[in-house]
């Protein structure tokens, strides 16, 4: 069966198959995300939006990938001033991300389901001078449309785990051939290269993480201060930020068992439809909590703040003394860790970091983040911090250090940029 698979046509008549199920899913997500009901014919190849200029176009998945891309788009922006950038999306969230952090210096569509004729549409209708897809989104009929095209798409801060690695290996003469129609693939470490060479791809740079080239929104770090004013200026802060599903849990437990003096927590839950559902789950668990979404001053008696508002992310790394990055307790792969440390703040990690695996291993040996194996360990490592402020200002000062010291791969995704635009 996966050897009939392993082909285009295969792949092609598959999604075919799958039609009535896209509709059913935009209906099952929106249950919750009532964005995916908008925008819906976008992913088809539809669009009311449109430019005179060239464009130059990024594909950027959702909220995580968004906001890697800010060096990019800038340098971008700085080098080609006559051309439109293009940011394509699969989620409401990274759409809404993008219109926070980059507004109308940007246009924004869904990038198109892989259908043939949906992908033939968004091309003909934007006409890209050149596409650049971040991460792993690895979609063969867009390569294949680019390919005939003659139309350079770049794999750039690609990354690629074991597992994933694995499963695209089950279907060898697709996803080679997808890899081998890219203008040009560079990874974030040499284990993703090494990865996507075992698949096929036959030149693949280490360009280092887009990420580590970020920098503090100004505006935010303002925030950060007036939210710390709010929370208390001589409160104990610990932030709990992009946790996932179950994590919330396991963390309110273990807060329960241990006297943190003069402490106040603050959760931030990954993906905004569990706002509502955190919530029942924190009044249930006794706490006396607030929103910050009500934007009120936080009582002296409150235990919990509710992070339940979008793109202030880096305000709460901010406003924090110490961050718990999620992700990282469950089986999740963790989130990133880079822009806490990059307000230089201490951060603690769970066990399960495989999504940014090098950048967990690299800050925990230069001591800037500490790894703890459970939320236990994890609340007694926050009361031990609390203990030593000296503790927390080294780890402070070497996560500064950990993410300047592994800055530049924008410099080296331009490079990869320009020499495309150049010879096509």
């Amino acid at each position: 069966m996966k050897k009939l698979l392993d082909s285009p046509f295969a792949y092609t008549a598959l999604l075919w198959l799958l039609l009535p199920y896209v509709f059913f899913h935009l209906l099952w997500r929106a249950r919750k995300q009532p964005g995916y009901l908008k925008h819906i014919p976008e992913r088809f190849g539809f669009y009311s939006i449109s430019t005179y200029k060239p464009v130059i176009w990024l594909h950027t998945v959702s909220v995580g990938e968004t906001r890697a891309a800010a060096s990019l788009i800038h340098r971008l922006s700085e080098h080609y001033p006559d051309h439109q950038i293009l940011l394509t999306h699969t989620t409401p969230t990274g759409r809404e991300t993008s219109e926070q952090l980059y507004g109308d210096k940007v246009i924004r569509v869904y990038l198109p389901y892989d259908y043939p004729f949906a992908v033939r549409r968004f091309f003909r209708h934007f006409q890209p001078r050149i596409g650049i897809l971040l991460e792993t989104e690895i979609w063969f009929n867009l390569i294949h449309t680019c390919h005939t095209l003659h139309t350079p798409l770049l794999l750039l801060n690609a990354r690629l785990s074991d597992k994933s690695a694995s499963n695209y290996g089950r279907f060898p003469k697709l996803i080679r051939l997808g890899l081998l129609e890219l203008t040009s693939i560079s990874a974030q470490t040499e284990a993703d290269a090494v990865r996507l060479r075992s698949l096929g791809a036959t030149e693949v740079s280490v360009m280092g993480n887009l990420k580590f080239d970020i920098e503090p929104p100004q505006a935010m770090l303002e925030l950060g201060n007036r939210l710390r004013n709010i929370f208390g200026s001589t409160r104990n802060v610990f932030l709990a930020a992009s946790t996932r599903d179950g994590e919330e849990a396991l963390l309110f437990s273990a807060l329960k068992t241990i006297d943190l003096p003069n402490s106040l927590t603050v959760i931030v839950p990954r993906h905004p439809q569990r706002f509502d559902e955190i919530a029942t789950l924190i009044e249930n668990e006794g706490f006396k909590y607030q929103r910050r979404s009500k934007n009120e001053n936080i009582h002296a008696d409150t235990q919990i703040v509710l992070g339940d508002s979008m793109g202030e992310m880096f305000a709460y790394y901010a406003a924090c003394d110490v961050a718990f990055i999620g992700g990282s307790l469950l089986p999740f792969g963790g989130q990133n860790l880079i822009e806490a440390c990059a307000v230089g703040k201490p951060v603690l990690i769970g066990p399960l970091t495989y999504n940014f695996a090098q950048a967990s291993e690299l800050a925990c040996e230069c001591g800037a983040a500490r790894r703890v194996v459970n939320a236990q360990e994890l609340t007694h490592a926050l009361l031990e911090l609390y203990s030593a402020p000296e503790k927390m200002q080294t780890m402070a000062a070497a996560g500064l250090g950990f993410v300047k010291s592994n800055q530049g791969a924008t410099e080296k995704a331009m490079t990869l940029v320009i020499g495309a635009i150049f010879t096509h």
